[in-house]
């Protein structure tokens, strides 16, 4: 566990927003993804403050400690972002660095995008940016739009998790199983994806291995019982939500600028499941932030770019942040 770090809630864009620090210096705000915490920047929080910056790691809307509102609305991208803006701005910084890992770091782009004159520069990990993409084809919803990318007799994931409370009753059955599922599933270890084949009334997870305690060097017991414990508290979802959310955050952002000025890095794992479905739009992420300074996949890691691989993503992180300074 990280040692000597301060523990915050503040009240803004509405709801108590939930952050931890560790040291002095400009600020660095981190975004995480699903289904993670502030805790999944544990490796970053430690480095970042030996480096002397101010590690800030966010738990976002509807985690942990940070309000998780009900209605399925408040969590587009307009809320997202007003989140991370209420606490750049709580830290009285001026601009800061924001960065983002999975859904962080959409918010992370978006944050960047929207609202130049608060982000510096901006970092994220395994979700490239593609650019505002305008509202969904007259007749279509997400869910007919997602149906079609899985293709036929497929459950894809982003697709399971629209219908409120289906996923919710699966993944808040025991919390633990979840994460240990999850995070497997995606890992660099096991190199898979939950786009397999299932039936339409199939669940999610139960057809994948419990790895026990074998999870890997990159995470440990310990790790997984604590999120379990903040899953236990928010349950999954505000999470979710996120997900219910994209078509409107595709109508929000239709008229939105399309590139990113800002310095910008961008790291993901090879065999992350992300990188691979998303190959198109990493060969044309320098088209959308033209000051793309670092772009870097590291062999062997999946998805949880920054748990499986921390030395690499702090000397890429640390070596952006100084140059950029």
């Amino acid at each position: 566990m990280i040692s000597d770090f301060g523990e915050h809630v503040i009240h803004g864009n509405g709801i108590e927003i939930h952050y931890v620090t560790k040291g002095q210096g400009p600020a660095v705000v981190m975004c995480h993804g699903f289904p993670e915490s502030w805790y999944s920047w544990r490796h970053q929080i430690d480095a970042l403050a030996h480096a002397g910056y101010q590690a800030v790691a966010m738990s976002m809307r509807g985690y942990g400690k940070t309000s998780a509102p009900q209605a399925i609305e408040a969590y587009d991208i307009n809320h997202l972002v007003g989140d991370v803006v209420a606490v750049a701005n709580h830290l009285d910084q001026g601009p800061v660095v924001v960065a983002g890992h999975d859904w962080g770091a959409p918010v992370a782009w978006f944050a960047a995008l929207m609202r130049p004159d608060l982000f510096r520069a901006v970092a994220c990990m395994s979700v490239p940016y593609t650019g505002p993409i305008g509202a969904l084809p007259e007749g279509i919803d997400v869910n007919e739009l997602m149906a079609q990318a899985a293709g036929p007799d497929r459950d894809y994931y982003r697709l399971f998790f629209q219908e409120p409370g289906k996923a919710e009753a699966e993944l808040e059955k025991d919390p633990a199983l979840t994460i240990r599922k999850f995070y497997h599933m995606a890992s660099g270890e096991m190199n898979t994806s939950l786009l397999s084949e299932k039936s339409a009334d199939a669940d999610l997870l139960s057809d994948l291995p419990d790895p026990g305690t074998q999870m890997g060097p990159w995470i440990s017991e310990e790790d997984v019982n604590f999120y379990a414990s903040e899953f236990k508290q928010s349950g999954f979802r505000g999470p979710l939500s996120y997900y219910r959310n994209m078509d409107l955050t595709w109508e929000l952002t239709k008229d939105s600028p399309r590139q990113i000025s800002q310095p910008a890095l961008f790291v993901a794992g090879e065999r992350d499941g992300v990188i691979l479905m998303a190959a198109d739009a990493l060969k044309e992420l320098d088209k959308h932030v033209p000051d793309l300074r670092v772009n870097k996949l590291i062999p062997k890691i999946g998805h949880w770019t920054q748990q499986e691989a921390p030395e690499e993503v702090n000397k890429a992180l640390i070596e952006f942040l100084e140059k950029v300074d």
